[in-house]
Parts: C-alpha cells; structure tokens; sequence
C-alpha cells in the first residue's frame, strides 16, 4: 500500500485538497513533465490544441475509455504556475500547480479547490497514484509498477475523509 500524502485544507471557506511532490530536478524539467504533451503522456494523459487560446482538449489515458474534456487555461506562468478549469463527467475541478526551486529540489504543489468529503475518498487516492506516476516516469522509474485499486483506492480513502472537520 502507498502513503497518503495529501491534506485537506480551509481555503477562503471551501476545503482545498493539497499534496506535494519533490524531484531531484531543475524546475523547467518537471515543468516540461506536466506542460508537454509527450512528458504527460507518461503518466496521466495527453492534450491537443493551441494553450494560447485559454485551453485545450485533454484526455487521461489510464483509466480505460475516457472522453476527451475542454480544460480552460485559467494562468500560465512557465515554468511556476499552470492553473485549469476541468470538466470531470458532471463536475468542474479547480486545479492549481505550482512549482518552487531550492537547492536542487523542484517542489511541486497540486491543490484541487471546492473538494468534498464525498470527493475525497476518490480524488486524493487518485491525485496520489498519478502523482507518483510522475515521480516514477521523472526518476526513470516504471509509473506502471503503481496499481491503483491495490494500492490507492479504496486502502488510503480514509485518510483524506478524517481531515474534513
């Protein structure tokens, strides 16, 4: 089972899912990773389009046959800031990333706002196992070693549902 990495966190009245990696890694390569199509594509899905339209049309690519979503291009500051709007089946996620450098470790912060108790359960295991898929495809790792309904969900569900106040 992996570790639930994750916080739930009160953010201008709403809870806020957070969770942080960090990567031996200039802060322009794990940028590459979660900007360019090709690097993406290694660990959770792929987009088509013009990013300087204010969006483009994604796909996550393991999770069996899921539909292509217009994901709207909130800010995009290369290589510290990428934050979306995403349509996810009947939902809309606020998702900020934000990358820091120090000493030769990029931190990268994930926060999906509005979050849920009932989204929780399935959303932080989620945001867990994609974020070590990136660990793994950045540290040549194989990001399919990770098993998602072994590993993640539902064995870390409870940690993210018992933050919630």
């Amino acid at each position: 089972m992996s570790a639930s990495t994750g916080k739930i966190e009160k953010r201008e009245g709403q809870h806020a899912l957070v969770l942080t990696r960090q990567l031996q890694a200039p802060i322009e390569d794990v940028w590459a990773a979660v900007a360019e199509p090709d690097r993406l594509a290694r660990w959770i899905g792929s987009w088509e389009g013009d990013p300087t339209s204010g969006g483009v049309r994604f796909r996550m690519l393991f999770e069996g046959d899921s539909p292509v979503e217009t994901v709207t291009i909130r800010v995009c500051e290369p290589p510290h800031r990428l934050h979306v709007t995403s349509p996810v089946g009947v939902e809309v996620w606020l998702l900020n990333l934000d990358l820091t450098h120090a000493d030769g470790i990029t931190t990268l912060t994930l926060t999906q706002l509005g979050v849920t108790v009932e989204q929780a359960s399935d959303v932080g295991p989620g945001w867990d196992y994609y974020l070590d898929r990136l660990t793994d495809a950045e540290t040549d790792a194989d990001p399919a070693q990770r098993d998602f309904e072994r590993d993640y969900y539902p064995a870390t569900s409870a940690h993210y549902t018992a933050q919630f106040d």
